[in-house]
C-alpha cells in the first residue's frame, strides 16, 4: 500500500483554510497513486484549541468541516485527520479528540485519543473524554490501527506519562500490521531523537512499521517541527544471525509542510552501517535557531502583522533577536531602534550600528537623554532626594518601552521581547519597559545558550565566507550590562551565568528540591538565593509576553505557578 503522510501547518480555528489545505494535499497524494494519506492529529481545527472548545460554535465547524470533506474529497483513497467531535458516550465529557477516516464520501472509520496529558502544555484532560475502545481500519490487506500522540507516550519515562491504559497493547492484540500515530507533537531540543527510539521500540515489540505524522508550523509558544517519519521492522539474516532490526524508512522536512510517500510493500533493508547520531551539539543548535525563526515567522503571519521592530543595544540577547528577525521575515521588514542614555557605552552604540549593517535592516537611532532629564525633573520632589537606584534605572528601560510601543502603535509593527530564560528566572528585567512587547523569541534560552548559538551562527557565517561574522566579535566577548548605571555588569545582580543556568536547569527542569542540588555539589547559600530569586519574580513572568518554547520546561504555559506563595523549597 501506498501511503502518503501529509505534514501540514494548521491555523487554530481557520477551518476554510485548513480543509483547503487538506484537500490540496489529498489531490497531490492521488496523483502519486496514494492509497492512503495520513494527516497530524486535529489537523482540521489546529492545535492546541485550548478553550475554543468552550464554544459550540467552533465544536459545530470542526463537524461541518469533515462533512463537506466528506463531499469534496476524492474517491478511492483513504483519508485520515483530526477533529474534535462530540462525546457518543452517555456520560462524560463533551467532546472527544477524533480521527476519523474518510473514504468514499463516507466517515469509515473512528478512533479517539486514550491518553490525554495534563503535564507541560497540555490541558487535553479538561476537555475531552478517553476512548474506551479500540479498533482496526482494514484497508488494502493491512489492518491500520491509529493511536493518537500521547497515545504512545506511555512508552517512555517522561513525567506525568504514568498511565494505567495502553492503546498501544489493544491495537496489537486486535492483529494490527500498521500503526499510525498522528502527532501534534511540540518541538524541545533533542526531541526527535526521543520520539524515534519511542516508535523504534514500539514498532520492533509489535513487529509492526510505525508511522509518525507530525504537526508543523507554530502557535503562540509552541513550535511544531514536523519530521515525521517511518520506522520499519526488518530481518536481519547471516551466517550467524537470524534478527530484527528496526530501519528508518522514510522521512519529512523540518519546520516546513511536506508530503512523503512510502509504499509498504517495497521496505528499506536494514542500514548496513551506524549512521552518526542526528543530535550532536550544532545540529540541536541549528534546529533551535530554525525553530526560533519559525516561531517568529507563524506569530506574526498568524497575527496578522507583516513587519517587527526591537530595541538594540549592543548587547548578545538584542543581537540574536533581531537576526532572528531578519531570518523569519526579511530584512527589509526589521527595524532596530537604538535609544542610548548617558550611560550608553560608546561601545555598545557602536556594536548595535555594526549589527544592523551586518543584517542590512533599517537602524534607527532614538536618544532618550532628554525625555530621562525631563522624567527626572518632574520626579524631583517626589523623590525626596533620595539616592540614585533601581527606580532610576529602571525609569529608563520604561522610557524605551514606551517608545517602542509608539512605533508599534504608529505602524502595526509586531516588538520583539529581547529577554532571555535566565533573567526572567530571577526577575533582571523591568516590567512595561525592557519586557514590553508581543513575543519573547529567546525567553527559553539560558544565558549560555544564548552565547552557545550565537558562536554557532558566526561559524556558519564564515563557512560561507561571509567576513566579519554576522554577530560582531565585541558582543561575545564583552561582559554583559544592562547600562542603567556606570559601569554597570549583569554580575552585580546576578550569579555567574555558568552558575545560574547549570541550577535552573536542576530546579526548573528537574523538579529538585534545595536539598537535591546541594548534594549535586553546590554551594547552599547560593542555591537558596536562586530559588528564593525564581519564586520573587513570579509576578513579573505572570506579566510577560509569551515566549517561544523548546526547552522542556518554558515560562508560561509549560510552568504554571502561584504568585503569592511561600518559598517552601528552600
Amino acid at each position: 500500500m501506498r501511503i502518503a503522510l501529509a505534514q501540514i501547518n494548521s491555523v487554530i480555528g481557520g477551518f476554510n483554510n485548513n480543509r483547503e489545505k487538506i484537500l490540496s494535499f489529498v489531490r497531490q497524494a492521488e496523483k502519486e497513486q496514494a492509497n492512503l494519506i495520513l494527516f497530524p492529529e486535529l489537523a482540521v481545527c489546529g492545535y492546541p484549541p485550548m478553550d475554543l472548545l468552550d464554544q459550540d460554535c467552533f465544536v459545530e465547524m470542526n463537524i461541518r468541516t469533515v462533512h463537506i470533506l466528506q463531499r469534496e474529497l476524492p474517491r478511492n483513497i483513504a483519508v485520515g485527520l483530526g477533529f474534535v467531535n462530540r462525546n457518543p458516550y452517555s456520560r462524560g465529557k463533551n467532546l472527544v479528540n477524533e480521527y476519523g477516516i474518510l473514504l468514499d464520501g463516507q466517515l469509515v472509520f473512528e478512533q479517539f485519543k486514550t491518553l490525554l496529558p495534563t503535564y507541560d502544555v497540555f490541558d487535553e484532560a479538561r476537555n475531552f473524554e478517553p476512548a474506551r475502545k479500540w479498533n482496526v481500519f482494514e484497508w488494502k490487506g493491512e489492518r491500520i490501527g491509529i493511536a493518537i500522540c500521547e497515545d504512545v507516550w506511555r512508552e517512555t519515562d517522561t513525567p506525568g506519562t504514568a498511565y494505567l491504559r495502553d492503546p498501544v497493547r489493544q491495537l496489537l492484540n486486535r492483529g494490527a500490521t500498521l500503526l499510525c500515530v498522528p502527532s501534534a507533537s511540540p518541538f524541545v531540543a533533542g526531541k526527535l531523537a526521543i520520539r524515534r527510539n519511542l516508535a523504534e521500540r514500539i514498532a520492533h515489540r509489535g513487529n509492526v512499521p510505525t508511522i509518525y505524522v507530525n504537526a508543523v508550523g507554530a502557535n503562540d509558544s509552541i513550535i511544531f517541527d514536523g519530521r515525521s517519519f517511518v520506522v520499519a521492522p526488518q530481518r536481519v539474516t547471516s551466517q550467524t544471525t537470524n534478527s530484527r532490526v528496526v530501519s528508518l524508512q522514510c522521512s519529512a522536512k523540518p519546520f516546513e509542510e511536506d508530503l512523503v510517500i512510502w509504499d509498504s510493500a517495497k521496505k528499506l533493508p536494514p542500514p548496513v552501517s551506524v549512521l552518526p547520531p542526528n543530535n550532536t551539539l550544532n545540529n540541536e543548535l541549528d534546529m533551535i535557531e530554525d525553530a526560533l525563526a519559525l516561531g517568529i515567522r507563524e506569530y506574526m503571519n498568524k497575527c496578522g502583522f507583516t513587519r517587527c521592530h526591537l530595541g538594540l543595544s549592543g548587547g548578545i540577547d538584542s543581537a540574536l533577536v533581531a537576526y532572528l528577525g531578519v531570518k523569519a521575515v526579511g530584512k527589509d521588514n526589521v527595524v532596530c531602534f537604538s535609544m542610548p542614555s548617558r550611560f550608553s557605552s560608546q561601545g555598545s552604540k557602536d556594536d548595535a550600528a555594526e549589527l544592523a549593517a551586518n543584517l542590512g535592516c533599517r537602524y534607527e537611532t532614538l536618544p532618550i537623554e532628554s525625555v530621562y532629564t525631563s522624567f527626572l525633573s518632574t520626579l524631583a520632589d517626589v523623590f525626596e532626594n533620595r539616592p540614585f537606584d533601581i527606580a532610576e534605572e529602571n525609569l529608563q528601560a520604561r522610557i524605551r518601552g514606551t517608545l517602542l510601543m509608539a512605533y508599534s502603535n504608529k505602524f502595526r509593527s509586531m516588538l520583539l521581547t529581547t529577554g532571555n530564560k535566565s533573567e526572567l528566572a530571577m526577575g533582571y528585567c523591568t516590567l512595561y519597559g525592557d519586557m514590553n512587547g508581543a513575543l519573547a523569541p529567546i525567553g527559553d534560552l539560558l544565558k549560555t545558550e544564548i552565547f552557545a548559538l550565537c558562536r554557532r551562527i558566526n561559524e556558519k557565517s564564515q563557512g560561507k565566507n561571509v567576513i566579519p561574522p554576522v554577530i560582531p566579535e565585541a558582543i561575545l566577548t564583552k561582559p554583559p550590562s544592562a547600562e542603567l548605571r556606570p559601569n554597570q555588569k549583569d554580575q552585580d545582580n546576578l550569579p555567574p551565568y555558568e552558575e545560574l543556568d547549570e541550577i535552573l536547569k536542576l530546579y526548573l527542569f528537574e523538579n529538585l528540591s534545595a536539598d537535591e542540588i546541594v548534594k549535586r555539589g553546590w554551594d547552599r547559600e547560593l542555591v537558596v538565593r536562586i530559588m528564593r530569586g525564581v519564586a520573587f519574580a513570579e509576578f513579573k513572568r505572570r506579566q510577560a509576553p509569551p515566549v517561544l518554547k523548546i526547552s522542556p520546561r518554558a515560562f508560561g504555559m509549560g510552568r504554571r505557578m502561584p504568585i503569592a506563595r511561600e518559598a517552601y523549597e528552600v
